[in-house]
């Protein structure tokens, strides 16, 4: 790998860290202590539509694609990594909920644990298969043994750090107030998005490792996006009103990873 590939794969893997700081130093510049409700629909609408899109386009064709000598089995290693994938995210929202659990939370639990560390141990703890999702796609196109390209990897760690954005505004907009300090919220915000890169760097790493299994590595990130998206994006998307802004922010999303992962690639 030439000294420009390792340019362009080092600033693939800090796009969505760059999603998260960019989303905790809108503690800068926007008032209150929440982001603009239309703003955040038509992102996590746009960020929904490219990581469904890259989950199928990105990732699970191409881990069927590697497996077509298993003949009509080849859906079975895509299968059992997409079902991790979404099982091992449930047991993390088991373990430690995500931020939807703020306002339907016991009392006994909000006692237990402040608000803001919730968040931000949430928040962290998801980035990390996210991250990891993000090395798997270029790990893939490292190793030339998939048809995942340098576009389509990157436009999937774009729509994770769309994704990202309001996330780290939803941990240092709210902490500015509790920690009198916008300084301090926005380091916040900002640190829970390193273990993104971290995650990405170690699977990268381990490519060479990883090649034997990448049907299934491919699969499980999907399994984690889909998830991500069920989850999180598309029920903050379409709550209350204007719910159709992000039903245009999602076609729109979706119909630019098509064109990267496609017509690019």
């Amino acid at each position: 790998m030439n000294a420009s590939n390792i340019q362009l794969l080092s600033a693939g893997i800090l796009i969505p860290f760059l999603g998260t700081s960019l989303g905790a130093a809108s503690v800068f510049v926007l008032k209150g202590t929440s982001m603009n409700d239309k703003l955040q629909k038509i992102l996590s609408g746009f960020a929904a539509g490219v990581m469904i899109a890259a989950s199928v386009w990105s990732l699970l064709i191409p881990a069927m694609e590697q497996t077509q000598s298993l003949g009509k089995l080849s859906f079975f290693p895509a299968l059992v990594g997409f079902a991790l994938g979404i099982a091992t995210l449930l047991l993390i929202d088991m373990l430690l909920p995500h931020l939807h659990i703020q306002e339907d939370a016991p009392e006994g639990l909000k006692a237990n644990l402040k608000r803001s560390t919730m968040m931000v141990f949430a928040v962290t703890l998801h980035n990390f298969p996210e991250g990891m999702a993000v090395g798997v796609a270029f790990a893939a196109f490292i190793s030339g043994s998939s048809t995942i390209t340098f576009s389509g990897a990157l436009a999937l760690a774009i729509g994770i750090a769309i994704q990202n954005f309001p996330e780290g505004a939803i941990i240092s907009l709210p902490l500015q107030k509790e920690l009198n300090s916008k300084t301090k919220a926005f380091w916040y915000g900002f640190f829970s998005g390193v273990v993104e890169p971290i995650g990405a760097l170690l699977t990268i790493l381990l490519t060479s490792w990883m090649v034997p299994i990448l049907p299934y590595l491919l699969s499980f990130a999907a399994g984690a996006m889909i998830y991500v998206v069920v989850e999180e994006l598309l029920p903050e998307a379409s709550k209350g009103s204007h719910s159709n802004i992000a039903t245009i922010g999602f076609s729109i999303g979706f119909a630019l990873m098509m064109v990267l992962d496609v017509a690019l690639g």
